[in-house]
């Protein structure tokens, strides 16, 4: 693969970053990103920026990597095994936003590409990406504004793209040790080559563009809602849920430590406050327990709500 096309995908991605960061500064209204620029010994590098403090951003984190080498982790081998013995580019934009306010939901998105060459052999490339929504307190009018948006962005590749991807995402995102969703979905997709570079660039492009589209307006929806110690207490509970998928299911969090990647880094999509209760079990009737019983499974929430 010639590196005009890695090229090409980094530029997006950096400009990716700085759109979005621009725009959740503005949504914010009085938080700034402050960036680090890192360097990842074994080869690459990146720009974390981190917003803290903001008037409706607790903390949020948007991070651009570029990180190559000579070999590829285990966690990559085990998932694709035709690329041991293979040297690796890996690019991408994750980020996590985690607001004050219990009634803004938490949302995460990441767009990547990596390719993974050796001598005598073909390139073997993809993308991956997506977006997923975690409320507290959920509104129907926010999921059904996420779904469409999602659906909207791929349907000019075809009817089959969102229902395929809205599925994968609720079966990665999902607890298994808990039984649970992490939130009401999204997207979510991997391993995409099979249309070629050009359409699978195009589609990763279209999941990536479409984040802002999706989160602002329900930010602007949910910011000034009124709540309380109970409502607060019950987001930093739900918050170590977060905690949990990224320590134990992610499979980007072990890439990214398996790879000698920087470790703030990684981790910057951690909350900054969360807390954990033995046995805690929502008031039944509750909007807590609203929360368990309606929306912590896959729905067809486009037709549903």
């Amino acid at each position: 693969m010639p590196d005009s096309m890695l090229e090409q995908v980094k530029a997006y991605l950096t400009n990716l970053q700085d759109q979005i960061t621009e725009a959740l500064e503005q949504a914010d209204g009085s938080g700034q990103f402050t960036e680090d620029a890192w360097q990842r010994p074994g080869g690459g590098g990146g720009r974390s920026r981190v917003l803290r403090d903001g008037a409706v951003l607790e903390q949020g984190g948007v991070g651009f990597s570029h990180v190559y080498g000579e070999q590829m982790p285990a966690s990559a081998t085990a998932h694709r095994p035709e690329l041991a013995g293979r040297n690796f580019n890996a690019c991408g934009v994750s980020l996590v936003m985690h607001p004050r306010n219990p009634y803004v939901p938490t949302s995460h998105a990441n767009v990547r590409f990596f390719i993974a060459e050796k001598a005598d052999a073909e390139p073997v490339w993809w993308f991956g990406g997506g977006f997923d929504l975690t409320p507290f307190y959920a509104n129907d009018e926010d999921i059904k504004h996420w779904h469409q948006v999602a659906y909207e962005a791929l349907q000019p590749f075809g009817d089959d793209l969102y229902p395929a991807y809205k599925q994968w995402c609720d079966e990665y995102f999902y607890l298994k040790h808990r039984g649970e969703t992490r939130g009401v979905g999204g997207l979510f997709f991997d391993d995409l080559n099979e249309r070629g570079f050009d359409e699978s660039f195009a589609i990763m492009r279209a999941v990536g563009d479409a984040y802002l589209a999706a989160y602002l307006p329900i930010i602007s929806r949910r910011k000034n809602m009124p709540y309380g110690e109970r409502e607060r207490q019950f987001q930093l509970y739900r918050r170590g849920r977060y905690v949990e998928f990224n320590l134990v299911w992610d499979r980007g969090t072990l890439f990214g430590l398996q790879t000698g990647g920087r470790t703030e880094s990684i981790l910057m999509s951690m909350p900054p406050l969360v807390r954990w209760e033995y046995g805690y079990q929502p008031e039944p009737g509750s909007p807590e327990a609203r929360l368990y019983e309606d929306y912590l499974r896959p729905r067809d929430w486009l037709a549903e709500l």
